[in-house]
């Protein structure tokens, strides 16, 4: 935390001038030595450490993908190859004599298997997460000593970012699983010396379990994935609980829009909050950390608050590959500053941020960093459709998803992709699965909705299912899966 401060002071042309440097030295020092990937991609294509003079010239570095993580004829290693590997060898070869003066000092002081036992420390894997492969095979992520010392860093920034102090309680719903979420609010906690209760959310305590520790705990902050967390307040509001303690709720790992926040904030005051706080946070498995919101006025989104010392975002044109300027529409690139264990040098996430990354003082919290917009889609979200023998038709499905999580007669919801009577060769159809809210009628809600959906994104569904809420709980899996099941896509081969 020493650096955080300094860090979120500096101006944007300052800023981008150390990123730069940083990732000249990371990539000479590191990468190219260390990494399989890069020192064979970088060699095969001229590639300099050198050339990197400026933020532009991010552009000549080549661009990962998802893809470049399975294993194939070119990478048989898949994911093994993203790993840094250092021999003392290549420390011999690739270091500058600056750098290997001080690690034969150290020698000289505490001894040879001393600096052995360091570097190890510094680049063996102590702990694996992994992609949740919904979409995709999952993928490994490694991480070091360094890199648990990096998360646990990032982790109190992003409480520091939430006003949270070592006086304040939490309990972390998150799932028990190798999975970003729950490790980065368990060290967060533990770095930052806060009292923090892991359930391991619906699957582990149950709902009923969760709702008793909060009583008990009487925490002023709960943490989990935004659909478990929703369900938890409403179950406890009809139950009549008491969460006054609760004065903020931090939601992972899935987009949060606006109509869910208004709504739990709802629950939450039924429950006896008083002017609670909702924040959203943005994380991905390949970067091994998360980002969150600073407090800000009701409906208002603050934007993710980034940590330029640690990582360099981008935002780019997902068809050209190419810059766009700041506050446009973009997918976001990420690559690591300082990591060990696997590290992604100008990595596509696949998520599309509208508004892009502005690099203007925050005006809720002063912070000088870039900020991501929270207004996120993932490509994989992004479905052809063929309702017709002609063509198909992209239809993004988070925009679905907003406008039923936004609907304040809606308890749950769930969308169904399938074939026209389960023949395979016939056309698509989207099919609704909701639950309502008790007093709402049933087909004025259905008509409601179809014209909403209409509106915003101009696509209606084949069919609305109208089921009670405990057979939709079943079907999203709320207490069994680690993620609800949202988007259900049951087509051949998807």
């Amino acid at each position: 935390m020493s650096l955080w401060k300094p860090v979120a002071s500096h101006k944007p042309q300052a800023r981008r001038e150390r990123q730069v440097a940083s990732l000249r030295r990371f990539l000479a020092e590191q990468v190219l030595p260390f990494h399989p990937f890069y020192r064979g991609l970088y060699k095969e294509r001229g590639l300099k450490p050198e050339h990197l003079k400026s933020f532009e010239d991010l552009r000549s570095l080549p661009l990962t993908t998802k893809a470049d993580f399975l294993p194939t004829d070119t990478n048989p290693q898949g994911y093994r190859s993203f790993i840094l590997q250092p021999t003392p060898e290549l420390i011999r070869e690739h270091w500058p004599k600056t750098k290997l003066a001080a690690l034969l000092a150290r020698k000289v002081i505490f001894g040879g298997e001393a600096v052995k036992e360091e570097i190890k420390l510094e680049y063996k894997p102590v702990l694996m997460t992994a992609t949740t492969g919904r979409s995709a095979e999952p993928v490994s992520f490694l991480y070091t000593k360094h890199d648990i010392d990096r998360l646990e860093e990032a982790g109190e920034r992003l409480l520091d970012i939430f006003n949270i102090t070592s006086d304040d309680r939490v309990v972390n719903m998150f799932p028990y699983a190798p999975h970003l979420a729950f490790w980065q609010t368990a060290l967060a906690g533990l770095s930052r010396g806060v009292l923090v209760l892991s359930t391991g959310g619906g699957k582990v305590m149950g709902t009923a379990g969760n709702i008793r520790a909060i009583d008990r705990m009487k925490p002023s902050l709960i943490i989990g994935m935004p659909g478990y967390t929703y369900h938890l307040l409403r179950a406890a509001a009809n139950e009549e609980h008491d969460f006054s303690s609760v004065t903020k709720v931090v939601l992972g790992a899935e987009k949060v829009t606006r109509g869910l926040k208004e709504k739990m904030t709802s629950l939450l005051k039924e429950l006896g909050s008083k002017d609670p706080l909702i924040f959203g946070t943005y994380g991905f498995t390949e970067a091994r950390m998360a980002w969150g919101e600073c407090p800000a006025e009701q409906g208002i989104s603050s934007g993710y608050h980034t940590y330029p010392d640690m990582e360099i975002f981008e935002v780019i044109d997902p068809d050209t590959g190419e810059h766009v300027a700041e506050g446009e529409d973009g997918e976001l690139v990420y690559t690591t500053l300082n990591a060990r264990g696997s590290c992604v040098i100008r990595y596509r996430t696949g998520d599309i941020a509208r508004g892009g990354i502005v690099t203007n003082q925050c005006p809720y919290c002063g912070r000088n960093v870039p900020r991501i917009s929270s207004d996120i889609t993932r490509l994989s979200n992004v479905k052809e459709l063929k309702s017709t023998k002609i063509k198909g038709t992209l239809v993004n499905l988070s925009s679905i998803g907003e406008v039923l999580s936004s609907n304040k007669v809606i308890d749950e919801w769930q969308v169904e992709i399938g074939k026209r009577n389960n023949d395979p060769f016939d056309l698509d159809e989207l099919v609704l699965n909701i639950s309502l809210q008790q007093g709402t009628e049933r087909e004025f809600a259905a008509d409601r909705l179809k014209e909403e959906l209409r509106l915003a994104t101009e696509l209606a569904p084949s069919r609305i299912n109208v089921l009670p809420l405990n057979d939709m709980l079943v079907k999203l899996g709320m207490e069994t899966e680690m993620k609800e099941r949202r988007i259900v896509d049951n087509r051949p081969n998807n």
